[in-house]
């Protein structure tokens, strides 16, 4: 069975996953230290929000929260790239 297309298929399929899994989860815990440093500890739900954010855009994050002025501009940021619902 190990040998078979489909379980190789499938088995590469979930590594992949699990690669771009540990590459968000990586992304997330750099920018929250970041974020933590520049605006101090944030609240709950703003962190809750930012670790469902995809990779690509916790990087373009990462970049634009160097123009932030304050938390503000953090939760403005949330507000137009993550909705609120979630």
């Amino acid at each position: 069975m190990q040998e078979s297309v489909i379980y190789q298929d499938i088995l590469q399929k979930g590594e992949q996953k699990g690669e771009k899994i540990g590459e968000q989860k990586e992304a997330f815990r750099f920018l929250n230290r970041l974020l933590n440093r520049r605006f101090g500890e944030m609240d709950s739900f703003i962190v809750e929000r930012i670790s469902l954010l995809p990779t690509e855009q916790l990087e373009i994050l990462g970049e634009e929260f160097l123009d932030f002025s304050g938390i503000s501009d953090l939760v403005n940021w949330l507000d137009t790239h993550l909705p609120r619902s979630l």
